[in-house]
């Protein structure tokens, strides 16, 4: 006999705390990285903004604006003003709540399931997971590239679009392009967004179950997803950085009139070009920021996502105790 539902969550009667309901994991997975955007959008500019300077030039051969994180957040604050620190932010906010409401969605599907208990399971959940997303949510994180690239010419750096705003840009790319056009970079976006979340979400998953293990934390303490969210920040920051300067270079890179990238005609030429022109060094621009900006944002949202599952599994085990 099956165990009982409540508002369409099947739970189950032993004292194992129940799962969330999949479509409401959505829901949450998409606030917590929302919530973690807000405050982690600073560093995505200057991120950004360091992966395109020098492109394809020789290192030493191009003027340097951006000398790191901090001075590149000195320099975009001091001529953008603060308000430049924050662009893109809503296209920002709605990359992240398609891509990883669909990422932690679906992980959660696979973890209702049981496929992420077998060897392997997670990790492969965790890319096809990142893959479905990226590919959903790979218009917007397109506009906010050009976004987030825009500047004044005294510090620009890659191919300026001069969009006038995310509607404008939306419809400027889909007008020049065709619907096509929107998906303009997924070929750099997919492979990106796999890496980093097999890594983030295997890690988090593993880290956690350590940490609970070795007993720091009493169980069930936010500390625990603290410490395993800090460790998969710092694994999918060294796996994923040279997947995000491919994709911020194919997204950025200006077209011909055969609608063809004028710099890259893939994934492949983009990381062969990169080599060749820029050095293995090249493929790591703007660690500095990625780290400083992957490491919170993946610390706060899978924080503030198991926060809520949690949350959300005590309000199902309430309902469960009112039934009884």
């Amino acid at each position: 006999m099956a165990p009982p539902a409540v508002s369409g969550v099947l739970l189950n009667s032993s004292p194992t705390p129940p799962a969330v309901w999949p479509p409401l994991d959505f829901a949450l997975g998409a606030l917590a990285c929302c919530g973690a955007c807000v405050f982690t959008n600073p560093l995505e500019v200057v991120k950004t903004r360091l992966q395109l300077q020098g492109e394809l030039q020789a290192w030493g051969s191009y003027q340097r604006h951006y000398r790191g994180a901090l001075q590149a957040l000195w320099m975009v604050a001091r001529t953008d003003g603060i308000r430049g620190l924050q662009k893109g932010l809503s296209v920002g906010l709605m990359y992240q709540g398609l891509m990883n409401g669909v990422r932690l969605g679906s992980y959660s599907y696979c973890e209702a399931s049981g496929f992420t208990s077998v060897h392997g399971g997670s990790l492969l959940s965790g890319a096809a997971a990142g893959a479905l997303g990226a590919f959903i949510a790979s218009p917007a994180y397109l506009v906010k590239t050009h976004l987030q690239a825009q500047t004044v010419q005294t510090i620009a750096v890659g191919h300026q679009h001069n969009h006038q705003g995310v509607s404008s840009a939306f419809a400027t790319i889909y007008r020049r392009e065709g619907i096509i056009g929107l998906w303009r970079g997924v070929n750099g976006a997919v492979p990106r967004v796999m890496v980093g979340s097999a890594a983030q979400l295997a890690t988090f998953s593993s880290a956690k179950e350590w940490v609970s293990h070795a007993q720091w934390f009493s169980p069930n303490s936010w500390l625990i997803a603290l410490t395993a969210a800090m460790i998969s920040g710092v694994t999918v920051t060294i796996t994923m950085t040279p997947f995000d300067v491919i994709s911020t270079r194919l997204y950025n890179q200006p077209v011909d009139e055969l609608r063809r990238g004028r710099h890259y005609s893939g994934f492949t030429d983009c990381f062969l070009k990169v080599v060749r022109a820029e050095g293995l060094f090249g493929l790591y621009k703007g660690i500095g920021p990625v780290f400083l900006r992957l490491g919170p944002h993946t610390t706060l949202s899978m924080l503030f996502w198991d926060m809520m599952r949690l949350g959300g599994r005590a309000t199902i085990k309430e309902l469960l105790q009112e039934r009884e």
